[in-house]
């Protein structure tokens, strides 16, 4: 069995956290299984490098960003082998261009092409763990680039689907997905299955527990997921195709989005394709619009 396994920041905050993190991973390699991990940077690490960026430059040169932000991850893919080793486990850690994870060129907001995932079943066929810097590909010139906020979630996905993983297990630090975000809502309800249409939705609309861009790649690719806490071994959620009769026809969630900007434009011609001429210019800078 195969099992991919993304780390996110608050699982590998610091030194004691990573040494749980490789526990976990080998425990899961002793039970027999081949193992792929997916590490985000530690805490908010990402958040450091960047304000740095932006003290120096108002507008930093988005290739230069990514150069820097991608840094974070292959501090942690280092850390998290190398307590695997003392763990007594083989494993090798890989960039997201060692991985083979090309994506197109646009910096901070790339987008996954192709994976070229060659070395990564070399390493396997040899008895390793396999950990990948989340976040972060290649561009076809060999340029480093990131996937946004939340991309070690793609990356993991991805992987899972390149491979053929039994599973994509992605550890937070909350027990699975709830009603609503049980920082917000003390009283949110732990959900124990949801499908990837309702995870979509909740994802577009804010709930962070994982990336929308990661949801669409486990549905096209129907790559089972199952989000869990890196902090107990509590059961956690199934995010898959079909859920159990008696949920249907239930209101599954409430989120909150605080980041999102309404623009009315005002005195606009009713004539064919002028509403595209305002959606491929905001297209063509990587943004996101709902109408």
């Amino acid at each position: 069995m195969l099992v991919v396994q993304k780390y996110g920041g608050s699982s590998v905050a610091n030194l004691e956290l990573i040494k749980n993190v490789a526990q976990r991973v080998k425990k899961t390699k002793e039970e027999g299984h081949d193992v792929i991990v997916v590490v985000s940077a530690m805490g908010k690490t990402t958040d450091e490098l960047l304000k740095m960026a932006y003290s120096l430059s108002p507008s930093p040169p988005e290739r230069e960003l990514d150069m820097l932000a991608s840094t974070g991850e292959q501090i942690s893919i280092a850390l998290l082998s190398i307590a695997l080793h003392e763990l007594g486990c083989p494993s090798i850690s890989f960039t997201g261009a060692q991985a083979g994870i090309i994506t197109d060129s646009f910096f901070t907001r790339a987008r996954i092409i192709r994976m070229d995932t060659w070395k990564i079943s070399e390493e396997l066929s040899k008895g390793k763990v396999v950990i990948v810097a989340g976040f972060q590909g290649m561009n076809e010139k060999g340029e480093i680039t990131t996937l946004g906020r939340g991309g070690s979630d793609t990356t993991a996905v991805a992987l899972a689907a390149a491979m053929k993983a039994d599973v994509c297990e992605i550890y937070t630090d909350v027990d699975g997905v709830y009603t609503a975000d049980p920082r917000i809502v003390p009283e949110a309800r732990l959900l124990k299955e949801i499908t990837y249409d309702e995870m979509l939705e909740m994802a577009i609309a804010g709930a962070k527990v994982l990336q929308h861009r990661a949801v669409e790649f486990a549905k096209r690719f129907s790559v089972p997921l199952k989000v869990k806490s890196s902090f107990n071994y509590n059961e956690g959620t199934w995010v898959k195709e079909e859920i159990s009769v008696e949920r249907k026809g239930v209101v599954t969630g409430v989120t909150v989005d605080k980041k999102i900007a309404k623009v009315t434009l005002l005195g606009v011609p009713d004539i064919p394709g002028i509403a595209h001429k305002f959606t491929k210019a905001l297209a063509n800078s990587g943004i996101n619009i709902d109408m």
